[in-house]
């Protein structure tokens, strides 16, 4: 598939599906955008669910919770928790009772995943290769997995993992899923680049080699979920990037649990 010749198809499917020149949808997608990273950015921390259980429950059953063997889970779980509200829940109302639409509009089908197979494993190899080079250093190994306590036992590591796949299908859907279909009709292909931007700000916390990465992968991340019309090799590829850090990590360091419940 040669870049500029998919961009090209992606705009003569736009302007021929384009009946009326409408802004109204990209605006309210986009302003929906602006609230749902908004909500997520400052809602997803430890702080604000120690926060919140305090203020909910009492300062007791926070102490009490505090205790509890999985309490740092039900922190991550709390991070998962909001991403999924922001990258789906609030979105598929904005879809289904703003807009009016069919969420099959939005590339949660399988569509022709199966046919551009081979450019998502091109996308997802070589930085599984290069994670495995890193692998052996100590940073690494002590940056990955984000649960401190995954090498504890199975049950924490499938647990973590679970709440990992979650939130990268979640954010899928949210960018290459819901912003970038709804731009298409509008934008063509410059949907791609207005759904790439705040998708490399949602990095800028993390090093600035894959902040910088963040631009040709979500580029190249929309230009195939545009072309297969569904989300799903995405989310195979963040999922198989995600899992092989974790893992070898964990393999690398001789840290693999060795029980199955803490």
């Amino acid at each position: 598939m040669r870049f500029i010749e998919a961009l090209k198809a992606i705009d003569k499917e736009a302007s021929e599906n384009k009946k009326i020149v409408d802004y109204r949808k990209p605006a309210i997608v986009l302003f929906t955008m602006a609230i749902c990273l908004l909500l997520i950015h400052y809602l997803k921390f430890s702080s604000t669910f120690q926060q919140s259980v305090v203020l909910m429950f009492g300062k007791s059953a926070y102490v009490d919770l505090r205790g509890s063997l999985f309490f740092h889970l039900y922190s991550n779980a709390w991070w998962a928790a909001w991403h999924l509200i922001g990258y789906v829940l609030i979105p598929v109302f904005v879809i289904r009772v703003v807009l009016k639409e069919r969420l099959s509009d939005y590339g949660t089908g399988i569509g022709a995943t199966r046919q551009y197979f081979q450019y998502y494993v091109a996308l997802a190899l070589p930085i599984v290769f290069f994670a495995f080079l890193v692998s052996f250093r100590e940073d690494f190994a002590n940056h990955y997995p984000f649960y401190r306590f995954a090498s504890r036992s199975w049950a924490d590591l499938l647990m973590w993992e679970c709440l990992y796949i979650v939130q990268f299908v979640a954010l899928e859907f949210f960018f290459r899923g819901f912003v970038l279909h709804a731009c298409k009709p509008q934008f063509g292909a410059a949907a791609i680049f207005v759904m790439m931007v705040p998708y490399l700000m949602i990095h800028f916390p993390k090093p600035w080699l894959e902040a910088t990465g963040a631009i040709p992968f979500g580029i190249l991340l929309g230009v195939l979920a545009l072309r297969s019309r569904s989300m799903w090799g995405g989310v195979g590829v963040h999922v198989t990037i995600a899992l092989s850090m974790d893992l070898l990590a964990l393999l690398q360091s001789n840290r693999l649990p060795t029980r199955w419940w803490p």
